[in-house]
């Protein structure tokens, strides 16, 4: 035998190996995978009764009495 038929020869081997391998772990892509689950987004906060007053804005300044 030659060292081509040799190397031929181990090169069958070699991919048989690879197929089977390949089709134990499943199909390739995006055949045969589970669809991805839909993302659950959570109810909307419902509004209170009364709106909230709005936080003051700015430095408070307050008079302090002179002794």
């Amino acid at each position: 035998m030659s060292s081509e038929s040799v190397g031929g020869i181990l090169g069958a081997i070699v991919a048989a190996i690879v197929l089977a391998v390949a089709v134990m772990f499943g199909p390739i892509g995006q055949y045969g995978k589970a669809p991805k689950p839909a993302k659950v987004e959570p109810a909307p906060a419902t509004a209170p009764a009364a709106p909230a007053t709005p936080a003051p804005r700015g430095p408070v300044i307050r008079e302090v009495p002179n002794q």
